[in-house]
């Protein structure tokens, strides 16, 4: 009995767990990318970095994620050359993030940031996850 609930208690929590991740489909069979980010100056060169990458990798191309972190956060909401950007990022398929953590930290609220930028609740958190599904990660 005792070993059926610990069996049971250690499913729930891993289903529980990554309900987020599952959420993101992606190929695991291709190259697929993620870059966490403290500075949301860095997006440009992601983009033209994503860019080169889909033209080496070819057929083999998967995902590219952004998860920008920190107070950088807070630069977000009122930029236009940023949410131009993530204009461009939207036409290269790169899906932008933000940390949840870091938006509560310096009290920005989802309603505050552009529709095409989505939130996770933590991004290290979730940057972990999508490494350990076999992304292939860089931090700036």
């Amino acid at each position: 009995m005792r070993n059926s609930i610990l069996i049971f208690t250690t499913l729930l929590s891993f289903l529980l767990g990554t309900q987020h991740l599952q959420a993101q489909e992606f190929n695991p069979t291709k190259n697929n990318y993620l870059i966490l980010s403290k500075n949301i100056q860095q997006l440009k060169p992601v983009l033209l970095t994503a860019t080169s990458l889909m033209r080496e990798d070819g057929q083999d191309y998967g995902d590219f994620y952004v998860i920008i972190c920190g107070k950088t956060v807070k630069d977000i909401s009122d930029n236009s050359e940023f949410h131009a950007l993530l204009e461009e990022a939207k036409l290269l398929n790169i899906k932008v993030f933000t940390c949840g953590i870091s938006l509560k930290k310096f009290n920005i609220t989802p309603k505050q940031l552009p529709d095409n930028i989505a939130v996770t609740e933590n991004g290290i958190l979730y940057g972990f996850q999508l490494i350990k599904k076999g992304f292939l990660s860089l931090t700036i």
